[in-house]
């Protein structure tokens, strides 16, 4: 990766544009029905920034936040859909992004299969990492 520290990410259609600053916090799988039902996929992988890195460059306009429980929520483009984002009560002071939204490389590989009881069986797992409950 060599010596970039900003990180940049976007949307599929460009509208809403974001940065973060290294280093991230953690990167790992999220395995939990509302993850894979929000963006259609087996997991998805995220990374944790400290909130105050994050900054939203663009598109502010097109972000829409959407309530998953009292204490979570999940950020994507009201133009494309594309669901970039995940905050939650349960991790104060983190922006939670989806790995798919980076146009670069972050400075970790996923760490962890979390929330691996609802794992679905038809999507194959790294093995190697461990299952967290």
């Amino acid at each position: 990766m060599g010596e970039q520290t900003q990180i940049h990410g976007s949307c599929l259609c460009q509208t809403v544009r974001f940065h973060f600053n290294l280093p991230t916090l953690w990167c790992g799988h999220c395995h939990c029905s509302m993850c894979r039902k929000s963006h259609g996929a087996g997991y998805v992988t995220w990374t944790g920034v400290a909130e105050e890195k994050f900054v939203i460059d663009q598109g502010i306009q097109q972000l829409k936040w959407y309530s998953t429980s009292e204490k979570a929520r999940r950020g994507g483009c009201t133009d494309c859909g594309s669901m970039m984002l995940f905050q939650s009560e349960q991790w104060p002071g983190e922006m939670h992004v989806a790995l798919g939204a980076l146009d670069d490389e972050i400075d970790r590989q996923p760490q962890i299969n979390s929330f691996f009881d609802t794992h679905i069986s038809w999507m194959p797992i790294d093995q190697k990492l461990p299952h967290k409950p």
